[in-house]
C-alpha cells in the first residue's frame, strides 16, 4: 500500500454520489448536512418549478429543489425509496431530491476534468467538472448556483 504524503492529502476531496434524472452527480462533502428519507412537501405558491415545497426539518423550514428539473432533466415523482439530501451553502440551506445516493468519493483535484465544452453555458453554470472514475461519469455539481436565492423567503 502507498502511503500519501500530508502534501498530497492536501489535494484531494471527498464527494457524495447520488443519481437524479438517470444522471450521476456528486457535490462536496462539506456542503452535506444529512441525508434522508423522501418526507411530503408542502407546495408554495409562484415558486419557480424546481421547488417541490417545504419541509419542517426540526423546526427550520427547508425548500426542497427537484434536483432533475434544476438541471433541466425530467422531474422525479417521489416515492419512500428516494432520498433528500440536506446541503448548506454559506447562509443557505436546501433539500435536494434525489433517485438515490450511492457513494462516498475521494478525489484528487487533478482527477477532475473541466466541463466539456460541448455542454451549454447552462450546464457548465452548474457543473464545474467531471469525474471518470470506475468506467463511470459523475458531474460534480457547484451548489452555488443550484440552491433557491434568497429572494425564495420573499415569496
Amino acid at each position: 500500500m502507498i502511503e500519501k504524503s500530508p502534501h498530497d492529502l492536501a489535494h484531494e476531496a471527498e464527494f457524495v454520489a447520488f443519481r437524479a434524472g438517470g444522471l450521476e452527480f456528486c457535490i462536496n462533502i462539506m456542503s452535506v448536512r444529512e441525508i434522508r428519507g423522501w418526507t411530503p412537501a408542502t407546495a408554495i405558491p409562484r415558486a419557480p418549478s424546481y421547488i417541490r415545497g417545504v419541509i419542517n426539518l426540526r423546526g427550520v423550514v427547508l425548500p426542497i429543489v427537484d434536483l432533475g428539473v434544476r438541471l433541466g432533466l425530467p422531474g422525479t415523482e417521489p416515492t419512500a425509496r428516494h432520498v433528500i439530501i440536506v446541503a448548506q451553502v454559506g447562509d443557505r440551506a436546501a433539500g435536494l431530491l434525489v433517485d438515490s445516493v450511492s457513494d462516498i468519493l475521494s478525489v484528487e483535484d487533478s482527477s477532475i476534468q473541466p466541463t466539456p465544452d460541448v455542454a451549454s453555458n447552462l450546464a457548465r453554470t452548474f457543473v464545474r467538472g467531471v469525474i471518470a472514475m470506475d468506467g463511470r461519469m459523475i458531474s460534480v455539481i457547484t451548489l452555488d448556483y443550484v440552491l433557491p436565492a434568497m429572494e425564495l423567503e420573499a415569496a
